[in-house]
């Protein structure tokens, strides 16, 4: 089914969620990887948990509850976070052109705008952690054409939160877009 969807397709969006137990988020990737096209434009999406280079730095309760609600979760078979983790190891380790989206919290509402993005969770312009959903779909599709995060795991927050407004084209932030 996969291998029909992505034939012909110059990009590929594609979300990781860590829904059942079967290997859903790796089994997908892994299609994906095989059945995309050789040059296509690849964008997945995850939560903040995925971790590229290890230098993210996440609070508290994300290094303690998560690890614990996601056991639970797993042996009630709803949910595996740990999926979510292999599946991204495999799409780190392509040859691809790929783009990992890491989400923060996800809220309803108007568009506000592209988010802004850094390479590390734990970095005071994703302080906010909080993005609209639309606005979440149109940084994926933005990354479909924006070269720079090729090999990039950009995490976003919503560019009108107190701390995208505060730290909004500093130095230290490798990209970012405004808000409208």
């Amino acid at each position: 089914m996969i291998a029909r969807a992505v034939a012909g397709c110059d990009g590929v969006l594609t979300v990781l969620a860590p829904w059942g137990v079967h290997d859903y988020s790796s089994g997908t990737t892994r299609a994906v990887l095989e059945y995309a096209e050789p040059d296509a434009r690849l964008i997945f999406s995850c939560g903040w948990h995925i971790t590229r280079d290890g230098l993210d730095r996440y609070s508290w309760q994300l290094r303690y509850i998560v690890p614990i609600v996601s056991t639970l979760a797993r042996w009630a078979r709803v949910v595996d976070v740990d999926d979510q983790v292999r599946a991204a190891r495999l799409i780190f380790d392509s040859d691809t052109r790929w783009t990992v989206v890491r989400g923060s919290d996800l809220e309803e509402g108007e568009s506000q705008g592209l988010p802004v993005w850094s390479r590390h969770v734990g970095d005071p312009i994703l302080a906010g952690n909080l993005t609209r959903r639309i606005d979440f779909a149109l940084f994926m599709v933005a990354a479909l054409t924006n070269d720079t995060l090729v090999r990039e795991a950009p995490a976003i927050n919503g560019c009108a939160t107190e701390s995208a407004r505060a730290y909004a084209g500093r130095p230290a932030q490798p990209a970012h877009s405004p808000c409208r």
